[in-house]
């Protein structure tokens, strides 16, 4: 049965990798997909996913107001082949977004797995995030590791000299050079957070 997925983790656990495998794997054995990416992350250029280990692939690039079921309604109209739908930076979806990714797979049974951050810098959920965590099937943690040797679950905003930044923007697109995994301890240490 066809179900919508949502991996999710700290920053630098490989969600993007992974995404680029399962597509991979589809279309080894002859199956299309569609990819989505958030417009706003284009550190590699519009609508392309890239992971830290060169792997890239093209997507389309989505914003707030666009409509996921829409196009992929559209897609599926005319290739009867597209098996799945995979989605990057799954964090910033809408709320309405992850209906549709729902909606995706009630009406058309086929697998949509999302990949993102469960949360920000100052350790609250993101939009997309929550909401795929309240709605999705199956729920898939990737797993990364602190510098002390634990499981990361959190992402630590730094800036230049790598001191941890507690305020500014939820969204400020980066990678190693803006955030690091961590775990809760060394969050709570490093943003003054937790009891005293």
């Amino acid at each position: 049965m066809a179900s919508l997925h949502f991996y999710y983790s700290a920053m630098n656990a490989g969600k993007s990798t992974i995404l680029l495998q399962a597509d991979y794997n589809y279309k080894e054995r002859g199956m299309d997909t569609i990819l989505f990416v958030p417009k706003v992350d284009n550190r590699y250029g519009a609508g392309k996913i890239t992971s830290r280990i060169g792997l890239s692939a093209e997507a389309i690039a989505f914003d707030k107001t666009f409509d996921l079921f829409l196009y992929t309604n559209n897609a599926m109209r005319s290739n009867d082949k597209i098996k799945c739908v995979l989605v990057d930076e799954a964090q910033f979806l809408t709320k309405d977004q992850v209906i549709q990714l729902g909606d995706i797979t009630d009406n058309w049974h086929i697998p949509v797995l999302a990949y993102g951050l469960r949360t920000d810098f100052c350790g609250e959920p993101f939009e997309g995030s929550k909401y795929l965590l309240a709605q999705a099937d199956i729920l898939l943690e990737v797993k990364t590791i602190c510098h002390c040797g634990k499981k990361a679950t959190m992402n630590l905003r730094i800036d230049a000299e790598g001191n941890a930044l507690t305020k500014g923007a939820q969204i400020e697109i980066g990678g190693n050079d803006r955030y690091v995994a961590v775990c809760r301890k060394h969050f709570k240490s490093a943003t003054g957070g937790g009891s005293p």
